[in-house]
């Protein structure tokens, strides 16, 4: 009875302190969740703000992370524990350039307190800066400086005529007169206007007439500028496209008889191999339609690569292998190649087989 006593006596002394334990929690406590930087001009740069706060709790506060919503925000904090009642700071800096337009970012700030989570939020809006001739026109040619030295036309079927453009502006102290050397027959290209003024804008307007060219798939060409009747290789463009067979006029009976594309496997590693040497695999091909397959075109993705069909016509039920040597000539380590077949089956026409190696250290 006696010791019953004495341990709820006990029990009752020690009470409140177990309970402020239990209680004793760090609280941390901003000024402002929140910072609007307004609008201002991109050409400021790095705008920053702090985010002042208070260990309101009866321990001390420890951030263990601040973690900003974007790499354009960049927070600095207050390391050290924050003993109860003391103050921190967080400073957020957000870097406008090249971000015009409004913004609205979150750092989210991570703490041993019993608020052990809190979102702060910066907002605005940058007002985008003047942009030089030089990023308009990033592409020299010459005198001369294009919005892009690469016009890609998208896919062109059989016999169909496309246009396309890009801008240019004469960055000389001087008119230029401006032509072309022979481009390619299925190309034609021309000046608007063919004499440019110092700092005066215009174009180059390329067309594309797929009836005069006979290939498959994907072609690019270089077109040559003269400049003031001279003419230097370094000054030219690319024009590239894909060019497709048109199977839009077939019938469904047409679609019904037609040659079908198969093959034994689209993919094959060699595996480990010795560099300088020459390796084989076969593909077999093989027509299961019911009419002519014709091999339009092969093409590989290196000239280390060589392909070469038995045979370009394949007769409905017919197979045939497809060699395909690869040099490792010159070649280290893990190789990639892909060989490109273009055939006349209306459903299947482009079919990418690949291979692959690992060509050991000498």
């Amino acid at each position: 009875m006696k010791k019953s006593l004495i341990l709820l006596l006990a029990m009752m002394i020690c009470s409140p302190f177990l309970n402020f334990a239990q209680d004793a929690k760090a609280r941390i406590a901003f000024e402002k969740l929140q910072h609007n930087f307004g609008t201002f001009k991109e050409e400021l740069g790095v705008q920053s703000v702090a985010f002042n706060f208070k260990n309101d709790g009866t321990v001390p506060l420890i951030l263990n992370n601040v973690q900003a919503s974007c790499g354009c925000t960049t927070p600095e904090w207050t390391r050290e524990p924050i003993a109860p009642g003391a103050k921190g700071v967080i400073k957020v800096n957000y870097d406008a350039r090249n971000r015009p337009g409004v913004f609205n970012k979150t750092i989210r700030v991570s703490s041993n307190a019993e608020n052990a989570d809190v979102v702060l939020t910066i907002l605005g809006e940058v007002t985008p800066r003047a942009r030089t001739i030089e990023e308009d026109f990033p592409n020299e040619i010459g005198p001369l400086r294009a919005k892009t030295n690469h016009i890609a036309f998208s896919a062109i079927k059989e016999k169909q005529i496309k246009k396309d453009s890009t801008e240019i502006v004469n960055m000389s102290d001087q008119p230029v007169q401006l032509s072309f050397k022979t481009p390619p027959p299925h190309l034609s290209a021309v000046f608007k206007p063919a004499k440019l003024a110092p700092k005066q804008k215009g174009y180059i307007v390329v067309t594309f007439d797929a009836s005069k060219i006979q290939a498959y798939g994907f072609v690019m060409h270089r077109i040559y500028l003269n400049i003031d009747g001279q003419d230097d290789y370094k000054n030219s463009f690319a024009v590239s496209s894909t060019l497709e067979e048109d199977f839009s006029k077939l019938s469904a009976e047409d679609l019904k008889n037609a040659p079908v594309v198969t093959y034994d496997m689209e993919t094959f590693d060699f595996g480990d191999i010795k560099p300088g040497t020459k390796n084989e695999h076969t593909f077999n091909l093989k027509n299961t339609g019911k009419k002519d397959l014709i091999i339009r075109d092969v093409k590989s993705s290196c000239g280390c690569t060589a392909v070469s069909p038995s045979k370009n016509i394949v007769a409905a039920g017919e197979s045939v292998p497809l060699k395909v040597v690869f040099d490792s000539t010159g070649k280290s380590g893990r190789q990639n190649k892909t060989i490109t077949i273009i055939t006349n089956d209306p459903k299947n026409p482009t079919t990418t087989l690949r291979i692959s190696s690992n060509i050991l250290a000498q």
